[in-house]
């Protein structure tokens, strides 16, 4: 079972890199349980013990920190109630920061009848200190998502002083940790196990200052076990580790085991994925993330964390793609819809610059990663594929972007750039279309002040991800920059222009104050607003036999994508039009990707078109991933079909990952009456603790399932 964390291999006995010069405290997360302001988290060491048949992950964390200030009474982390902590202790650190004091160890296995093995130990190494003193700890509430850990210190701590706290802990049914049977990978073959940190799950990963506005390097040891009896356990292919040489948040802190192989695809780049899927993913992809590498880095300045892989997850990985440095996660299911997975890993290859290297402080302003990756992705595509497409994808997001605005209206609190996150809710729940788009339109409009999109690359290169990376920043940082670095900018007062103000853009709801110009899509566009236009304005006989002139076979996925969307914009439609497009379409669309299959089965759905309902039913019947599946059980629900949609999940329900199977639980009750609500077989969401409200939201603000937003409208590539 090959183990990979986010993270360079351990380089050996080379020598720590240079700490940056202290910084200072970071912004206030209301998010955050923890006391990060009193404190400077200088590394952390994890040793991990992966248990998949008891569904455990053992952890011993040493962190290593110095106080801001003298004699902290206690450091505060975040921490969860799936997190078991069994000890605390303190000890002195050495100077420099990241050379472990002491030697990641595990105890061998017992034989005959015993408990399961014991927790990661990091026993004394040779001239360390004679001995760890036990420091007491309590934990208490702090939100849905998390608890808080008070950890008492010593009272004679000085200011600026290093030290380390040792933490011993277990973690069960972990929203951070997703555990799957073999029978939920492709291969059936090996337990499959992934963490997912972002926004806030990784403080049940294990203890930390779970805050973007915190950065440290880190280093981990990872050893899996298997159940070779009921009492006895024994290791699988070694000890991994691992070295992450530049500071990053806790929520890009990852790791996956599977059944995982590699191949190069790049000079600087491989693929890990489960056997079966290794040959596709291979062929997608070689030569390509180098190309897309050296356009981001020809833009934007070098690449700063050495190798960037990607590993392939199984369909129950919960968003798209995650950026994690060095290992992008992405969901396999997008393998078969290439123009999808081109945008999806060139969004990741951005976020390496911003979000990565550049980190918005706290999740209030998540636009900051959002906003700028989208607006680099979109540059990389252009140098790479043309501005036609580009602006064929754009055109494509911001119609989903007012398709969420008219469901939430104009005044919703969610489409401003700078959301004011309440105490107690979960930072996901932020997580949105104007996030993305709202906040690319923002940065389009600051590169057109300039004239010049090459004067804007820049400005991102030598004033913000040079002289912050490694750091956390918010939106005035990057402002100020722009302005000092474009001086007549700032002379001519364009932070207050009427209508534009640069704080208008951060605080007022609804759509964008500016959107860029797609006229150099239009030769992609054009036709689809046309085909569009014949469907819903000309007299159907018209419609039809035009139609049948113009080929979608030849179009682009995200051309198809965008027509079938608008159709869904305008369901239900009259059922002579349904009736006649699945005369035209129905056989050639379900032979496209799934991207394209589940907006003409939205479609079918939205209109009660029985006679492709077995299209639908074959669709569920192959899926796995929520994002195939959550949207049309939504539709399935709103209208005439829930007794279809119930059937059709009695018969798959084996086949999901028990918090999908939850939460197409809670959208198959809405409007049964008590006692009626689904139930699931043992393992399903009556046995698994791993409540959805920790998953990345898939719903906007206070929105409950079978709403009208659905996932389709959000696919999140964090």
């Amino acid at each position: 079972m090959a183990a990979q964390c986010c993270c360079r291999k351990a380089p050996g006995a080379e020598a720590a890199p240079a700490r940056p010069p202290p910084e200072p405290p970071p912004a206030l997360d209301v998010a955050s349980a923890s006391s990060a302001q009193l404190f400077r988290l200088r590394h952390l060491q994890l040793g991990l013990e992966l248990r998949p048949e008891a569904r455990e992950l053992a952890g011993c964390l040493v962190l290593e920190l110095c106080a801001r200030r003298p004699a902290p009474r206690a450091l505060v982390l975040d921490a969860h109630p799936a997190l078991r902590l069994h000890s605390a202790a303190f000890r002195r650190a050495p100077a420099a920061a990241g050379e472990p004091p002491c030697a990641f160890a595990f105890a061998a296995p017992g034989p005959g009848p015993a408990p399961p093995p014991p927790l990661p130990a990091f026993p004394e190494a040779p001239g360390a200190e004679p001995a760890c003193c036990p420091l007491a700890f309590r934990v208490d509430p702090f939100t849905d998502y998390g608890s808080s850990l008070t950890v008492t210190l010593p009272p004679e701590l000085q200011a600026h002083q290093p030290f380390q706290v040792i933490l011993r802990y277990t973690s069960t049914d972990a929203p951070a940790i997703w555990w799957l049977d073999p029978e939920l990978t492709y291969g059936s073959a090996k337990p499959f196990v992934f963490t997912q940190g972002h926004s806030v799950c990784n403080r049940s990963f294990f203890p930390c200052f779970d805050t973007p506005a915190v950065k440290c390097t880190y280093s981990a040891v990872v050893k899996v076990l298997m159940s070779a009896t009921q009492s006895t356990y024994v290791e699988e292919e070694g000890v991994y580790r691992f070295h992450m040489e530049h500071p990053v948040p806790a929520y890009l802190v990852a790791l996956v085991a599977g059944d995982l192989q590699p191949a190069d695809i790049g000079p600087r780049s491989r693929v890990w994925a489960e056997p079966c899927l290794l040959p596709t993913a291979t062929s997608k992809l070689s030569g390509a993330v180098e190309q897309w590498l050296s356009a981001a880095e020809r833009l934007y300045g070098p690449y700063l964390w050495g190798r960037y892989d990607i590993v392939f997850l199984p369909p129950s990985f919960p968003i798209v793609a995650m950026e994690n440095p060095c290992l992008t996660f992405i969901i396999s299911s997008i393998l078969e819809s290439d123009e999808f997975l081109i945008i999806d890993v060139i969004h990741e290859v951005a976020h390496s610059w911003f979000g990565n290297a550049v980190t918005n402080a706290t999740w209030e302003e998540m636009w900051l990663s959002e906003g700028l990756a989208t607006y680099a992705q979109r540059r990389i595509t252009t140098e790479t594929y043309g501005a036609a497409f580009t602006c064929l994808e754009t055109a494509f997001r911001l119609d989903a972007l007012h398709r969420q605005m008219k469901l939430l209206g104009e005044d919703s609190p969610v489409s401003k750039l700078q959301v004011k996150l309440e105490p107690g809710v979960n930072p996901s729940h932020l997580m949105n279309l104007f996030t993305y788009e709202k906040g690319y339109c923002f940065v389009y409009y600051l590169s057109q002040l300039c004239g010049d999109p090459q004067r804007f690359d820049s400005f991102l290169r030598q004033a913000y991800v040079e002289k912050y990376k490694f750091t956390s920043v918010v939106a005035q940082d990057l402002l100020d920059s722009f302005l000092t670095f474009f001086p007549e900018l700032k002379e001519q007062s364009v932070d207050s222009r009427a209508g534009l103000e640069f704080e208008r853009w951060l605080n007022a709801t609804g759509p964008p104050l500016a959107e860029p110009d797609l006229s150099q899509g239009s030769s992609l566009t054009r036709p689809v607003e046309a085909l569009f236009h014949l469907w819903t304005a000309a007299p159907l006989d018209q419609a039809a036999a035009s139609a049948s002139t113009i080929d979608i076979s030849k179009w682009r996925t995200f051309q198809t994508a965008l027509f079938l969307d608008r159709l869904l914009d305008g369901s239900p439609l009259p059922q002579e039009v349904v009736t006649s497009l699945s005369k035209c379409y129905s056989s050639l669309l379900d032979s496209m990707n799934a991207e394209i299959r589940i907006r003409w089965l939205q479609i079918v759905v939205r209109n009660d078109y029985y006679p492709d309902l077995h299209r639908v039913r074959r669709f569920l019947e192959s899926q796995m991933s929520r994002m195939y599946t959550i949207p049309l059980y939504e539709d399935l629900c709103t209208g005439a079909l829930k007794s279809f949609a119930l059937e059709v999940f009695y018969q798959t329900q084996g086949r999901l990952h028990p918090n999908l199977r939850r939460t197409i639980q809670q959208i198959l009750s809405q409007g049964l009456g008590p006692g009626t609500e689904p139930s699931v077989e043992q393992g399903g969401a009556g046995a698994d603790s791993e409540a959805d409200a920790d998953a990345p939201a898939l719903l906007l603000g206070d929105e409950a399932p079978g709403s009208a937003i659905s996932l389709r409208d959000v696919n999140v590539s964090a």
